[in-house]
């Protein structure tokens, strides 16, 4: 099983663009990278996807790679493998990590969701996500309100158990 990306964490954008990914995140990079030796710097690709997502979606390659897979297998030409490639493809960034572990976020993506001067990373499992602080911490707020309506006595591991098959959502 790949390495997963965890935590979360603030850092400084700089005006070309260049953020710092946390360091943690970059040994999961290099990991899920088939290409990665040492002295080369990690692959990664950003998907920026449709107008009401406001959040950059990091992937590692063999993340991606699996992605990939499942869209090559819809039947070409249908509805929902268009979609799919028009998001995983067309609304993607290839890029690489700099010497020092950065990103250079293009100013079509930064203004996209409204990244100044900061941005939240987010660990998602085997993503991380980039996000502008204001639109992470309104994230945060809608994430405890849905927690809260489960009740106080709720643990969200419960929810691995209700279905062993992963076909909920």
């Amino acid at each position: 099983m790949a390495q997963r990306f965890r935590g979360e964490s603030v850092h400084k954008v700089d005006s070309k663009g260049r953020v710092s990914i946390p360091a943690l995140y970059r040994r999961v990079l290099e990991a899920g990278d088939p290409d990665w030796t040492e002295g080369l710097q990690p692959n990664v690709v950003i998907v920026y996807g449709g107008a009401n997502q406001n959040y950059l979606e990091c992937y590692t390659q063999e993340a991606i790679a699996e992605v990939d897979a499942k869209i090559s297998k819809l039947p070409r030409g249908s509805k929902r493998r268009r979609i799919l490639e028009r998001i995983f493809n067309g609304q993607a960034l290839p890029t690489q990590t700099d010497d020092t572990g950065r990103l250079v976020l293009p100013a079509k993506l930064r203004e996209k969701i409204g990244i100044t001067n900061e941005a939240q990373f987010t660990a998602s499992g085997d993503t991380f996500q980039i996000w502008a602080p204001e639109a992470f911490t309104k994230r945060d707020e809608d994430l405890e309100e849905f927690i809260a309506l489960e009740g106080e006595d709720f643990d969200p591991l419960t929810w691995l158990d209700d279905d062993p098959f992963g076909a909920a959502e």
